[in-house]
Order: structure tokens, then sequence, then C-alpha cells
């Protein structure tokens, strides 16, 4: 049965169902690929919830697994991460690049957009 996330971790938590997660093993060793192909300036695509997806079937895991996901999960935040920043830092958003970036990510591009053009307003002054 597909039923909220939210939900399914509450009944989980009282032992009430077992949830069962798509294998984000495969969805993680693809999206590492596809980032490292698309060069230092393109973003992949992401689901939106795909960080998500992968904490919560991180978290079903036993430790030794879960080490090899986190490092696996680590390259990929730090690849796309450089990304966001260098697009965040010269480019406000596009619908082609939100539909590209998690919910987490999109929170990231706006705090580095924001800051960086606050800091640009503080030393250029109105000038654009």
């Amino acid at each position: 049965m597909s039923i909220s996330r939210w939900i399914a971790e509450v009944l989980s938590s009282e032992k009430l169902v077992e949830v069962q997660d798509t294998d984000m093993i495969v969805a993680l060793k693809q999206a590492v690929m596809k980032e490292n192909v698309q060069g230092d300036f393109d973003l992949s695509t992401l689901d939106l919830d795909f960080y998500i997806k992968v904490n919560s079937f991180t978290r079903r895991l036993p430790q030794e697994d879960r080490d090899k996901i986190e490092s696996m999960l680590n390259s990929l935040i730090r690849k796309r991460q450089g990304k966001i920043i260098r697009l965040a830092d010269s480019s406000k958003m596009t619908a082609d690049l939100a539909k590209k970036l998690t919910i987490e990510e999109r929170t990231l591009f706006d705090y580095i957009h924001n800051n960086s053009a606050e800091f640009k307003q503080q030393i250029m002054g109105d000038k654009k």
C-alpha cells in the first residue's frame, strides 16, 4: 500500500507496519555517476525528495552498509554543493534549475544567492 512517508514512519515506529523503501543504493550510484558525467557547471536532475528517501532507506540498514552509502552520499553532496554555490552566486533560480534541485538544495541555493547579493550590495551600493 502506498501512503505518505510520515504516516508510514509513525506506523512503523509503533510496529504496526513494515516500511518497504525502494532500493536507494542503485539510485544513489546512478545519481553519483550522472553528476560526474554532467561536468562542473551542469546539474543532473534529482527527485524533489531524493535525500529524504536515501536517509529513510539508510536508517534501516546495518551499520556496515550504512557507512558505505554515507560515503557515496557525501561524494554526491560535495559535487552538487560546489555546482549549486557557483550557480547561486552568478544567477537567479530558473524554472529549469528548480526542476533539477531537491527541497534541501533549493534552500541552499536561495540562502547562497540572497547572501551573495547582500554581500555585493554592501560593497557596491546601488550599482549593478
